[in-house]
């Protein structure tokens, strides 16, 4: 390629990325030539929050949406989770996935990178890293997370793999996917791990996929974790765990909401509350309010009052069945290219293509 051609697609390529984050009111932070990441302004995100939780906590069902769990001390609540022995969904992907060292290359033909939505602690992201270490000399990761906590688990990962690259986006995931959709021509593995699909009911995750699907390139690839349907006892145990740590998870998220829009929640004043709902397939999850108060959230204006016993909605995790996940992948235009289950069938990883 002539020089004066290299140089001009460099410029446009550069240009095209800085007017990207100014739409999307990006700062980049260059950490050192390994690592940078792209955040919006605090303000943005406040606005958000207090767009939804005014319009969310002012319906007949009061609801705070589960984005909003993960602070810094909700995501080490959620880390804490993935241990517990009642918590069966982040140790049987985990199994699942050792299952891919040699299963999952015969799928990566040429040079792809791991854009990763809602990379947590950077546990399974590891086993994902390791495979493409084996198929690439440098390896980029793309971790999108609306967690600060992306910046430490990324430092961490640095000194592990000598040879990556991150560029990391503290956005939703919609946000960062148009980001990456037109940062540049190179394969994606878009990885959506653990069971954070099942928050969608129906409707919404069908248009997430769609947005999904529409970000991607001709031969890029999407892994999804998907929880399938079990006995009511396993699944409640999981989202009720005897050491009180989901409720925590559940309730931090009051605490979130007072630290940052300036509110009054008594977190003692509610109680965790989660239950299979065997009808719709899906663990529902609230905090019921133990008496009738009144909460004001000073920066969104609101007075809030709260009945005795009344549910605020905070997650629903779906739980599918095969013909189901075949169903939604099928109406959001993708090819299903092979899925992986564990040993006792209780969740599976599906990796897919475009259907053009």
């Amino acid at each position: 390629m002539p020089k004066r051609l290299y140089l001009a697609k460099i410029f446009v390529h550069f240009m095209r990325l800085r007017s990207i984050q100014e739409e999307r009111e990006y700062t980049k932070y260059v950490i050192d030539k390994r690592l940078c990441y792209y955040e919006p302004s605090k303000n943005k995100f406040q606005k958000t929050l207090v767009q939804e939780l005014s319009s969310s906590l002012n319906q007949k069902q009061k609801s705070i949406h589960p984005k909003f769990f993960y602070d810094k001390k909700g995501s080490k609540l959620f880390d804490e989770i993935c241990k517990l022995s009642e918590y069966y969904l982040a140790r049987t992907e985990i199994s699942i996935l050792t299952q891919l060292y040699d299963k999952l290359p015969l799928h990566l033909e040429g040079d792809f990178r791991l854009v990763e939505l809602g990379s947590g602690s950077s546990k399974k992201t590891r086993i994902l890293l390791s495979i493409l270490e084996r198929l690439h000399k440098h390896i980029e990761y793309f971790p999108i997370d609306i967690s600060k906590i992306l910046k430490e688990s990324s430092t961490i990962l640095l000194d592990d793999y000598e040879n990556l690259h991150i560029t990391g986006i503290i956005d939703n995931y919609e946000s960062g996917l148009e980001f990456i959709k037109n940062y540049d021509n190179k394969k994606n593995l878009i990885a959506f791990l653990g069971s954070s699909f099942g928050n969608f009911d129906y409707e919404h995750g069908l248009k997430f996929l769609q947005k999904i699907n529409s970000s991607m390139k001709k031969n890029d690839l999407f892994l999804i974790g998907l929880d399938l349907v079990k006995d009511k006892t396993v699944l409640e145990r999981a989202y009720n765990d005897s050491q009180g740590v989901t409720a925590k998870f559940n309730l931090n998220v009051l605490s979130r909401i007072n630290s940052e829009l300036d509110s009054n929640f008594n977190i003692n004043k509610f109680a965790h509350h989660a239950f299979y709902n065997e009808y719709k397939n899906r663990v529902e999850i609230y905090l019921r309010s133990l008496e009738n108060q009144t909460v004001k959230i000073h920066k969104a204006g609101m007075v809030l009052p709260i009945k005795q016993d009344e549910l605020i909605h905070t997650e629903n995790s779906y739980k599918y069945t095969i013909s189901k996940i075949k169903e939604i992948f099928s109406m959001s235009s993708f090819r299903i290219k092979d899925i992986w289950f564990d040993e006792k069938q209780y969740f599976c990883l599906v990796l897919l293509s475009k259907n053009d």
